[in-house]
């Protein structure tokens, strides 16, 4: 079996308990090396065959999934954080599926979530953000028209940006267009839960500063939104007034 699994933000404990066990069982493991702790490998037996896919095209991580396939081996394909964000899996699962090859996937703590518990915040407190925009700004990978930061700026909303340290000062620039103040919280956590970890608070237009004054420009997330000032109402479903399913409440 093949098992695509997340290997969590950063930090070698928050691996899944179900992604442990696969990398304990597992014959043969290729990782993301130029993303995942090498101390994620520490879980595999010393029988594992390793192999690092920073060094390998697509092609051959299939042929190295296929060859175990036929010795009946148990592959883990092992991703930084959850590997349905930015995981460039479709391609690996659609090669598999051509092949007829089954495959099983277990998901991971994306480097969103290891970035919002480092920062101690809640990305949707109530009445001030209750929707997450995840994106990218283009790069040498396009992104769709309809869907660059200046438009989705306009929603005022949390917004999480991957893979676009190193172009800090197009995406702030991009989110002051978009509608954000330059005055706008924002964050750059820098491997999000590693020993190393980083995190820089700072404005929308104070991004690209921080980021060259920290010497950042890859392996961070772009982190903005009101949220970040720690304001926002009190949630109803503990509000001692508001009744719901398991509790009635008390009149005020």
């Amino acid at each position: 079996m093949i098992n695509f699994v997340g290997a969590g933000p950063g930090a070698a404990d928050l691996i899944t308990v179900r992604g442990m066990r696969l990398l304990e069982e597992a014959d043969v493991v290729i990782y993301a090396g130029s993303l995942v702790n090498p101390k994620l490998l520490e879980y595999t037996s010393k029988d594992c065959r390793i192999y690092d896919s920073a060094k390998m095209t697509l092609e051959e991580i299939i042929d190295v999934m296929c060859e175990g396939e036929k010795k009946g081996l148990n592959t883990v394909r092992l991703q930084t954080g959850d590997p349905s964000i930015y995981g460039a899996i479709y391609e690996q699962m659609l090669m598999l599926d051509e092949r007829g090859i089954n495959y099983k996937f277990c998901p991971g703590v994306s480097s969103m979530f290891g970035a919002a518990a480092s920062l101690k915040a809640e990305y949707t407190p109530p009445e001030v953000s209750q929707s997450v925009i995840i994106t990218r700004a283009e790069g040498r990978t396009p992104v769709p028209a309809k869907e660059s930061i200046k438009s989705f700026a306009g929603h005022g909303a949390t917004m999480v940006i991957f893979l676009s340290a190193g172009m800090a000062e197009q995406v702030s620039n991009d989110l002051i267009e978009g509608g954000y103040s330059d005055k706008t919280p924002a964050a750059i956590v820098y491997k999000a839960t590693w020993e190393d970890e980083k995190i820089i608070r700072t404005t929308v237009g104070g991004l690209a500063q921080s980021a060259a004054q920290n010497g950042i420009n890859k392996t961070a997330l772009i982190i903005v939104g009101e949220f970040l000032n720690k304001t926002g109402a009190r949630s109803k479903l503990y509000d001692p007034s508001f009744t719901h399913e398991y509790r009635k409440g008390t009149e005020k």
